[in-house]
């Protein structure tokens, strides 16, 4: 349990005593004891896959649990699979037992909701369309449910907002536990169907291939972050004044982009660009970076060559798109008197503009070799200040808004003792047993 903070041990046992109540119910009830063990098998299996090689989870099984069982006995279901299921970082036993109560809790829910509006007749009849509407709402509450469990997690462990926490999750869980819960209804039919369980076996080999593919698709990703993170490590050796600086940059600029209602593939383009905003200083020679005094301008000016450095470092990267734009434009300002090119206005990029309100924003608010760290509210009144000559108005009323909301809460790897990757929803990590 070392390491994990007393609240968050807490909070995970009382999710385990509201999964052990769920679970009481089912001494009393006639199960269909053989469809359970066999779920619980399959999804036992399955999990172990699905971590090892997929880093995902198995959720058709439990949803098609769901689907077929009452709600105490969907929730053993995942029971064994989440109590054995492989676990990379400890403690182990914690983060199996924060595995298992969640997901019975989630069954448990979906399962009732299903129930409560004739899911399992249709099921029993075959009688898909009729099907969809109650399986559709046990999936809803199923994503849900692990989105408030998760979110309460997070917002323990970390101190994030939890409003915040739940909707991330919840978002970016919906639309693959939607085509999770589609496998699962017909994994439900097909069951009830006079071919029986095998048939339903059928339903995962579609779902394995799938699997496959996205994690080929996250195996590429990864490789991407880090190609990112070594460019970013190697600056920051370089430059120490500017250790975490990208990273809060990058993730100021995903904050601006996602207030601006841009689609998520941009606002991941917009992190790229914040946090490689300032590679261009690896062509800068150190003597400069690491000066005390004041800068001469003929000193000025090599300086002011890193965005075109930057540029050029990253021609090679194709995956980066519009965010090297930002790399070459972020120090440009709407009046003209910025550098390297003095783009006017409209002329200047979107990401660029983006970029260049994110890193005048953290450089007001961290500490500097020749300036102290000025508290949000003075650095958020300058930015409104400069809006309309140094920064596109937009991007600042963006930032101003978004902080305002959700406060300014930025996660720095760089301050760590081993860099990681912010994963996505729901991530093993310390303080976060799961």
């Amino acid at each position: 349990m070392e390491g994990v903070p007393a609240r968050a041990r807490a909070y995970v046992s009382c999710i385990a005593l509201g999964a052990l109540f769920c679970l009481s119910p089912i001494t009393g009830a006639r199960a269909p004891w053989w469809a359970v063990v066999l779920l619980a098998a399959l999804y036992a299996g399955g999990e172990q896959i699905a971590r090892r090689r997929f880093a995902g989870t198995f959720s058709p099984v439990l949803l098609a649990g769901a689907f077929l069982l009452s709600p105490p006995a969907a929730a053993l279901v995942p029971l064994p699979g989440a109590l054995f299921s492989h676990v990379e970082q400890g403690p182990f036993l914690l983060r199996r037992v924060w595995r298992a109560a969640q997901s019975s809790l989630a069954v448990w829910a979906a399962s009732g909701v299903h129930g409560a509006l004739g899911g399992r007749d249709a099921v029993a009849g075959s009688d898909v369309p009729y099907a969809l509407v109650p399986a559709g709402a046990g999936v809803l509450v199923f994503c849900g449910v692990l989105a408030v469990l998760d979110g309460g997690m997070l917002a323990l462990a970390e101190g994030l907002p939890l409003q915040r926490c739940c909707r991330g999750l919840f978002l970016r869980s919906l639309a693959p536990l939607a085509v999770h819960g589609l496998a699962g209804l017909m994994m439900a039919v097909l069951w009830r169907s006079p071919y029986g369980p095998v048939a339903a076996l059928l339903v995962l080999f579609p779902m394995a291939v799938s699997w496959w593919v996205f994690a080929q698709y996250h195996r590429e990703r990864a490789a991407h972050r880090a190609t990112i993170r070594a460019l970013v490590q190697a600056v920051d050796i370089k430059d120490g004044y500017t250790r975490g600086h990208s990273e809060r940059v990058g993730h100021a600029s995903m904050m601006i982009a996602r207030e601006l209602g841009m689609d998520e593939s941009r606002v991941e383009v917009l992190r790229f660009a914040g946090i490689l905003h300032d590679v261009g200083k690896l062509g800068v020679p150190t003597r400069l970076l690491r000066k005390d005094g004041p800068l001469t301008p003929e000193e000025r000016r090599v300086i002011e060559l890193h965005p075109e450095y930057g540029h050029e470092i990253t021609r090679g990267i194709s995956f980066l798109g519009e965010a090297r734009s930002a790399i070459l434009h972020h120090h440009e300002r709407i009046d003209g008197s910025g550098y390297p090119y003095g783009l006017v206005g409209g002329q200047i990029p979107e990401p660029a503009r983006v970029v260049a309100v994110a890193d005048a924003f953290d450089a007001m608010t961290s500490n500097r070799c020749y300036s102290r760290a000025r508290p949000v509210e003075v650095a958020l009144a300058e930015l409104e200040r400069c809006a309309g000559t140094h920064f596109d108005p937009r991007m600042v009323t963006a930032l101003v808004r978004v902080i305002g909301r959700d406060g300014w809460h930025p996660v720095v790897t760089a301050d760590e003792v081993s860099p990681t990757v912010p994963a996505p929803a729901a991530p093993d990590r310390p303080g976060v047993p799961r």
